[in-house]
């Protein structure tokens, strides 16, 4: 499937396959685009992409809901399962083993080297981006149909940007999905997480101004990046480029020294003055279903706004699961198990439930070789990136389909000994998270819902679970037209 070029095409193929809406009487910015968005966003199988055509107050339109099914998220990566880029990355850090000759070697460093070299962006020189250019007092971020979506929100937020910074030090980029409250014409908040890429590279600009660009819009495997939990040796635009099969093309900035996604539909440029006292963000209606509470963060500087002739604001609603953000956060499950796998081989699979909001709760499943697996693994996890920030995470047997929640709540209600099988630590918790009794820090639950042996404290035997003969099934299977059913 041919990559995207830009958030446009993604319309039209989505438009073509029946998977668009477009809305074209006048809907306000302010609560009302977000209401329609999360009834839709709440059918099954997470119901249309919205095309806003008419948004009181904004010439531009608001797309919504983007991502917003299975479907248009596999569109979107330009695959037919999600899997399907996990397999490709599965063979892409495959090693030779021990048997492996030179050949193999040089075989699967040649595959690396190609990779390398077909999925770095270029720059070029003129880009639909830079349509439009306002610098000066022609910036005005109020021009822009950025969306209020709760009514306790601290004022209307930026919710699907590309926020690009640079590593002072080393001169890597990287592109964080950050919400970013508009204080006024020419200032926003930057909620970027004291875990997350951006704020280290804050860290490291002190004392000085930080150039910053954030793009809106673009080729979608683009925007999606963004959003993944990459490792620090993988640069996001490398990794849209791996799942595009093809180079991100980027154009430099009009007023600081950075380069953005040249397909963009919106670039904001500016800079945050890391010298600068931090300012109140917040409250905002999070992913959570909860308002995050209003906290410190830094202030964005907007020195230039530019756009393409015919651009669409995109935007994306968060709150109480199911919303966009659920296949986002699917498609990162998906992609990175085998990830997970190189430093946990024994994982089988894992599931992310919506309802645990993508750090509250993990499901995985094991193969379990000795006693205490469970538990390793567990442990294991939550010394692994973001990871770190899980609450609970629940360990089951390798029969066991972990998407099927039903079916993990039975095994692992009927496996445990609390005392036994439920254990906890304490450690980095997600910034949003509203429970724990500090700020970034607090307690974790570690659940063995595995059948256990005798040398894990169980000297029972252990039941067999109720199963038909498979005679008998065949027999009903022979009958069942008899029975009318």
């Amino acid at each position: 499937m041919a990559p995207f070029r830009d958030l446009h095409d993604f319309i039209a193929a989505c438009e073509k396959r029946g998977w668009l809406k477009r809305i074209n009487a006048q809907v306000d910015p302010y609560l009302e685009i977000a209401e329609i968005t999360d009834r839709v966003s709440k059918m099954p199988g997470g119901g249309y992409a919205l095309l806003f055509e008419n948004v009181k107050g904004s010439a531009f339109p608001v797309l919504t809901n983007t991502f917003g099914s299975l479907e248009r998220m596999c569109l979107a990566l330009g695959v037919d399962h999600l899997d399907d880029i996990a397999a490709k990355l599965k063979d892409l850090m495959k090693l030779p083993g021990p048997g492996g000759g030179l050949l193999d070697k040089l075989g699967q460093g040649m595959k690396l080297l190609d990779v390398a070299k077909n999925t770095q962006p270029k720059v070029i020189t003129k880009a639909p981006c830079q349509e439009i250019v306002l610098t000066g007092d022609a910036v005005d971020l109020y021009k822009l149909p950025v969306l209020t979506t709760w009514p306790k929100d601290g004022g209307p937020f930026i919710t699907l940007p590309s926020v690009i910074t640079r590593d002072p030090k080393t001169g890597g980029r990287n592109i964080g999905m950050y919400r970013m409250q508009v204080y006024d014409k020419q200032t926003t908040g930057m909620h970027w997480h004291k875990h997350k890429d951006g704020q280290r590279h804050m860290d490291a600009s002190a004392g000085t101004r930080m150039p910053v660009a954030v793009a809106l819009g673009g080729d979608p495997a683009t925007v999606y990046s963004g959003s993944a939990p990459l490792p620090p040796i993988i640069p996001e635009l490398m990794f849209s480029g791996f799942l595009r099969g093809e180079p991100v093309e980027l154009v430099k900035c009009k007023t600081i020294d950075m380069e953005v996604p040249a397909h963009a539909d919106f670039v904001i440029e500016g800079y945050v003055d890391t010298s600068e006292p931090l300012k109140i963000e917040g409250p905002f209606g999070d992913h959570t279903g909860f308002y995050s509470p209003a906290d410190p963060y830094p202030v964005f500087h907007v020195t230039a706004i530019t756009h393409r002739r015919d651009a669409i604001y995109p935007a994306t609603l968060v709150g109480k699961p199911p919303q966009e953000d659920v296949y986002l956060g699917k498609a990162t499950e998906r992609i990175f198990l085998p990830m997970a796998q190189m430093i946990l081989p024994e994982i089988l699979d894992y599931s992310m439930p919506p309802e645990g909001t993508f750090h509250n709760c993990i499901i995985v499943k094991i193969k379990k070789r000795y006693p205490g697996q469970a538990r390793k693994v567990i442990n294991g996890l939550w010394g692994m990136g973001l990871m770190m920030l899980t609450k609970t995470i629940v360990v089951v047997d390798d029969h066991i389909d972990v998407q099927n929640y039903s079916e993990v709540f039975w095994y692992a209600s009927g496996n445990i000994d609390p005392k036994r099988d439920v254990f906890f630590s304490e450690g980095p918790t997600d910034d949003l998270d509203h429970a724990s009794p500090v700020w970034r820090y607090g307690s974790k639950m570690g659940i063995d819902a595995t059948k256990k042996w005798p040398e894990e404290g169980h000297p029972r035997q252990w039941p067999d679970e109720i199963e038909m003969s498979s005679e008998m099934k065949e027999q009903v299977t022979r009958r069942w037209r008899e029975f009318g059913i």
